[in-house]
């Protein structure tokens, strides 16, 4: 398991825009499971939406991206952590059911592609085992440390 602090020296976010609370399950390499428990202070529910709070989906995607991020960190050689890794794109995105206050995200990715910088994530965020969204991404490791 990976707490906040460790996420927090490995990603470059930080609040309002860190987006993974917990890493739960991991196979460098291979696949990760990471939490964002959702909760009513977050900054952008006032106006999204005013009396009917709901996650921005560009937000879901982006805590995908995010625990991609950790995964791929973990996943390279000791001597190339450090590196950057940048979101590159995204396709085949699809919302399924909102997210709501209260809702822990469960986010699972797993690497599909890895050449060189270039890595490939499936993904997908579900919320009592039930699929809210799911997406595939891209991301290069940048060269400067």
């Amino acid at each position: 398991m990976i707490e906040i602090k460790e996420i927090m020296n490995i990603l470059p976010h930080a609040y309002p825009f860190l987006l993974v609370d917990r890493i739960i399950e991991m196979e460098p390499g291979k696949r990760i499971v990471g939490i964002k428990n959702v909760t009513y202070n977050e900054p952008f529910f006032p106006g999204h939406f005013p009396g009917r709070p709901i996650m921005p989906g560009v937000l879901i995607v982006e805590a995908m991206a995010q625990t991609a991020g950790v995964l791929a960190f973990k996943s390279m050689p000791e001597e190339e952590q450090g590196r950057p890794v940048y979101f590159l794109g995204i396709d085949n995105v699809r919302f399924r059911k909102p997210v709501v206050p209260g809702d822990q995200l469960r986010l699972e990715l797993e690497i599909t592609k890895h050449r060189q910088s270039i890595w490939g994530f499936k993904g997908k965020a579900l919320v009592d085992g039930n699929l809210v969204a799911q997406a595939e991404l891209l991301a290069m490791l940048g060269d400067e440390k």
